[in-house]
């Protein structure tokens, strides 16, 4: 029977942890990793309405985007509608998981699905990260590289944008004498030996690290293996924040306006003039995204659909570009689809629920 553990492995391996903000706090707030699941509700925000649609679906676990919790808890005596939240859940042994900034920043996260739903095409990240690759440099006898090379692709080592399974080899020799207490695959104790190798490179994300260093090691012929691992400061393309794409045709600013309450279910947006009067290229950012406005303007973009500007901020665009600020809730309640999908298409034997709630503090008049 799946566990609340089979559940959190494959959204992690979507969007693991270690691509969350340091700010954040994404993962299992409440339950168990060993608790059967009962059923699923996804929603947007966790609060007590909604761990109490839980109980009536009879679902013990909640997946969330954001988390309930952001900072340590003190105490837990129910004087805010945090604690209540988290009393609430343990006494009725429902588990609350959140899949927050992770999921903002991978390829196929939460921007892919806004950008999805606007209908751009030609996506990229808008502000892609560093520091978040490795390089594995590995020697091999000649004879064992391909079926090294399988292995540590298999794992998810070698894969550069939109190319898999990239390395690079160079022939050399290899020199080492096995010592007493050894089991060399190679070579016999206390006698050097010179011995035909390569040296493969691959490029792997750093939350893989555990992963690749143990396949390595399972993989490879040697009983001791010379490897080295060296931290990166190249963009990784896959991971960052915000997407930016085309429409597939040119728009003016109102029938911009009109396709996006269309296709974003809006009653409002508050934008700003863009004064081109064209919108072609778009940037995107769910929940709160004025930190991205300089990228979205450098790299050209008509328009910026994000949430959460303030007023003075508006006045950044200097009429260059169109801000469309359509809501924090509204700009990332489709999360719930987009985690329903990657759950659904792996466990089609758990019931899955789409939070009827309206969890939206802001209400409009």
């Amino acid at each position: 029977m799946t566990k609340i553990k089979d559940i959190i492995a494959v959204l992690e391996n979507i969007a693991p942890r270690g691509y969350q903000e340091s700010y954040d706090n994404a993962g299992l707030i409440t339950g168990t990793y060993e608790t059967k699941v009962s059923g699923v509700l996804i929603t947007l925000d966790c609060i007590e309405s909604i761990v109490e649609e839980a109980i009536e679906r009879g679902c013990n676990l909640i997946v969330a985007h954001h988390p309930i919790v952001f900072k340590g808890l003190k105490q837990l005596n129910g004087k805010n509608y945090v604690e209540r939240t988290i009393i609430k859940a343990i006494k009725h042994d429902i588990a609350i998981y959140a899949i927050h900034t992770n999921l903002d920043n991978v390829f196929n996260g939460v921007n892919a699905k806004i950008a999805e739903l606007i209908g751009l095409k030609n996506t990229k990240i808008l502000s892609p990260k560093r520091d978040t690759l490795l390089k594995l440099e590995v020697m091999v006898p000649t004879n064992s590289t391909d079926t090294l090379l399988t292995a540590l692709h298999a794992a998810g080592a070698g894969n550069i944008g939109l190319y898999s399974d990239c390395s690079f080899r160079v022939a050399g020799t290899g020199s080492f004498k096995p010592l007493e207490g050894t089991n060399p695959t190679i070579g016999t104790t206390n006698q050097h030996e010179l011995v035909e190798e390569d040296k493969i490179e691959l490029i792997f994300p750093s939350v893989l690290e555990g992963k690749i260093i143990s396949t390595l090691k399972k993989a490879h012929p040697y009983e001791e293996v010379a490897y080295y691992v060296q931290s990166l400061k190249n963009v990784n393309t896959e991971i960052g924040s915000g997407m930016i794409g085309e429409l597939p045709s040119q728009l003016t600013q109102q029938e911009f306006l009109s396709h996006l309450k269309a296709n974003m279910n809006l009653n409002t947006i508050r934008y700003t003039e863009n004064q081109s009067n064209s919108i072609r290229t778009v940037a995107v950012c769910g929940g709160a995204g004025s930190f991205l406005l300089g990228n979205a303007k450098a790299q050209g973009a008509d328009a910026f659909v994000t949430a959460d500007f303030k007023y003075h901020e508006f006045f950044d665009s200097e009429g260059k570009i169109m801000i469309a600020d359509i809501g924090h809730y509204e700009s990332e309640v489709f999360t719930k689809e987009l985690i329903d999908g990657f759950i659904r298409e792996k466990f089609a034997n758990i019931a899955t629920y789409l939070s009827e709630v309206d969890t939206n503090p802001v209400k409009y008049f």
